[in-house]
């Protein structure tokens, strides 16, 4: 069992790149990357890709790094954060890279305590169950509830501008956070949460509004390392129907992307299980809304109009013989239609034993499909 302090992800020290005063701007050659263009609706010669949980046990190269060292000792070593964030950029002709992390560290720069046991997933010691266990929690900033994570952010951002390829930042969800939190581990329902959040609800108030503000102090963080876009996954809104939505989450997520606004990047709003309250979700703010394999993407676009929109293709498809992949493939760009603002993507993570030469084969075939001239 591995357990992560406030003092493992905090050792290290974050420095500066900021410009100078009044400096202009250099031309960066992310200035044209299709998937920022992609993200603000603008033209692009392919369709992008990138995959959630696209570094990870799937890889080799992922898995020899793990036979000496933990999750989170690798989350908490910037070197080796970054290491692993840059092993499917070497491998594929990915779009963007995202940063190697977890939804919920900054639960422990709160005063949480977690632990990663093998076959159990993340376990909190000692869960809130009460108004006073809410109180009792701190909103550290953002440099200091992930300190590692940021200084790999700043590495991997260093060693990909040159190369054009965007890096994404990410946090969890508060009502996502707030069901680890409360349960002390993973979940089907997340009975006891829900059942916090509807039996005490102005402690369920006080804990939102203290992630919320954790969380974009996060976000700001990484987009000041260099990130270059913004991911919020609230992996378990999907939970809740549009009315509990809107209560008891909807507010808060809000209030996280109009405050990451001032960041000036590209931010995506992703959870599971929202197809039946997309719109509740998407009007909480998001420039990009992710969406999972649940519903067509053709669908949750009518439903949305105007917005970019980030997926969909099942995970599982990712096992299929290539005739089964490619329809699947297909389909989701048929239903996409070449329009602007589409970031191909699956409807969740890669699963653990994925092939990687699928992986590879659907990246280039997206690619190869899409090819529309250059962009404007």
């Amino acid at each position: 069992m591995t357990t992560i302090s406030m003092t493992t992800i905090s050792s290290r020290p974050v420095t500066s790149h900021a410009a100078a005063p009044g400096a202009p701007a250099a031309p960066s050659p992310l200035d044209n990357a299709r998937f920022l263009r992609a993200c603000r609706r603008q033209s692009v010669d392919r369709t992008p890709v990138w995959f959630m949980r696209q570094a990870g046990r799937y890889m080799a190269e992922y898995r020899a790094i793990r036979i000496n060292h933990p999750i989170l000792d690798i989350i908490a070593n910037p070197e080796l954060s970054a290491q692993v964030t840059l092993q499917p950029i070497d491998a594929f002709d990915l779009d963007a890279a995202i940063i190697f992390a977890d939804i919920l560290l900054p639960l422990v720069g709160m005063g949480l305590s977690l632990e990663f046991a093998a076959g159990e997933g993340p376990q909190i010691r000692e869960p809130i169950r009460s108004g006073a266990a809410v109180d009792r929690l701190g909103t550290p900033p953002g440099e200091e509830t992930m300190a590692s994570t940021v200084a790999a952010v700043r590495i991997v951002a260093d060693a990909l501008r040159p190369r054009g390829i965007p890096l994404i930042g990410f946090a969890g969800g508060p009502f996502t956070l707030a069901c680890y939190a409360i349960e002390g581990h993973g979940s089907p329902r997340f009975d006891t949460a829900k059942a916090f959040m509807y039996a005490e609800p102005a402690a369920w108030g006080r804990l939102m509004k203290k992630l919320s503000t954790v969380v974009a102090d996060v976000l700001l963080a990484q987009a000041r390392a260099g990130a270059n876009a913004l991911q919020l996954f609230d992996s378990w809104a999907g939970l809740l129907g549009a009315h509990d939505y809107d209560r008891y989450v909807r507010p808060h997520v809000t209030s996280i992307f109009e405050t990451v606004a001032r960041a000036g990047v590209p931010t995506i709003n992703f959870g599971t299980g929202t197809g039946a309250i997309i719109e509740h979700v998407a009007a909480c703010g998001g420039d990009v809304v992710g969406i999972d394999w649940r519903t067509p993407l053709d669908t949750i676009w009518d439903r949305l109009p105007g917005r970019a929109i980030m997926g969909n293709l099942d995970p599982v498809t990712l096992f299929a013989p290539w005739r089964e992949l490619k329809a699947q493939v297909d389909d989701v760009l048929r239903r996409a239609e070449g329009r602007e603002g589409h970031i191909f993507n699956l409807g969740h993570g890669i699963l653990q034993h994925t092939p990687p030469d699928n992986v590879r084969r659907v990246v280039d075939y997206v690619h190869e499909q899409t090819a529309r001239g250059s962009a404007a």
